[in-house]
């Protein structure tokens, strides 16, 4: 029986990692501080990655999989870990800037983006840390991920405008796209690396296809059984006050993801079980105050 190590284990991608590992019979291990419920079927190493002495010294892990933000987040599990064989960083398109051309590819130069600000620049900094100490590491860089147990308010954002027969305050005429990936596409592209070893180490992960704004709110609606209306958002008002992404389109090239794992979770089955996962666990998403501030601010466009 494979012996894995998830960090974190308690809010979405960790969390969905831990169980699906789980859900195939592997031995899984969870490293957090136990300050939140705990999923059944894994084990859990209670520390703080910052501080973690020799408590992992004695284990032998198969897989590492890591969700770390900072170099120091990755110095200190690898002079904390013992033996182990592989490690996957799951990183983020956020490395890559907003000015270098696109589709971005593996080989694009990863910098600043103005966007994602310290949040892009850390995992920049994690992913060269891990690479200078194991260069065999697996490195994934996905866009938005969805699914169940996503924690962030955004399907679930639209879900809740949806329940409610609001109308969707859209911003401008809703043709920015969107590049998703769902976690459980993430999980089993984790099982084709492990699988097949390829020689490229960085990759994109990634639905083939964007889609706009609008588009993508019409499949929520109509995944929660109503009709959208919309109402047009133009000027200079931020429209991270009232929904939730940035004013930036980007897509990521998926290409190499796609040789090796042709075949991706459709994008509306996705969140049908986002929807059916969010039913049942509104007070596990961290909401934010977009209600508010369209009742105060939007109500009279």
């Amino acid at each position: 029986m494979k012996k894995v190590l998830v960090t974190g284990g308690t809010v979405f991608v960790s969390r969905y990692i831990a169980e699906y590992y789980a859900a195939k019979g592997y031995d899984v291990y969870v490293l957090n501080r136990n300050s939140r419920e705990q999923s059944k079927g894994v084990k859990l190493i209670q520390a703080d990655r910052h501080n973690l002495g020799e408590i992992l010294r004695d284990y032998c892990f198969d897989i590492v999989i890591d969700t770390a933000y900072t170099a120091d987040d990755v110095n200190k599990l690898l002079d904390g870990l013992g033996n182990y064989k592989d490690y996957i960083l799951i990183s983020s398109s956020a490395v890559y800037p907003e000015y270098a051309p696109q589709p971005f590819q593996e080989d694009t130069a990863i910098q600043r983006n103005k966007y994602w600000g310290k949040y892009g620049t850390d995992k920049i900094d994690a992913e060269e840390t891990l690479i200078r100490r194991n260069p065999n590491a697996y490195v994934l860089r996905p866009p938005y991920l969805y699914g169940p147990m996503n924690n962030v308010y955004r399907e679930a954002f639209v879900f809740d405008c949806a329940l409610q027969d609001r109308c969707f305050y859209l911003p401008g005429k809703g043709e920015m796209k969107l590049q998703f990936f769902y976690v459980g596409d993430l999980c089993k592209f984790i099982d084709i690396l492990l699988e097949t070893r390829p020689f490229q180490h960085v990759f994109n992960v990634g639905n083939s296809e964007a889609i706009s704004i609008c588009e993508w709110v019409k499949m929520c609606y109509r995944i929660a059984g109503k009709e959208v209306t919309f109402k047009n958002v133009y000027g200079d008002i931020d429209q991270r006050e009232y929904f939730s992404f940035y004013d930036y389109e980007y897509c990521l090239d998926v290409s190499k993801q796609h040789e090796i794992m042709p075949n991706e979770t459709d994008l509306y089955e996705g969140l049908e079980e986002s929807f059916l996962w969010y039913k049942d666990n509104m007070d596990k998403v961290n909401k934010k105050p977009f209600f508010e501030f369209i009742d105060e601010s939007l109500l009279l466009i």
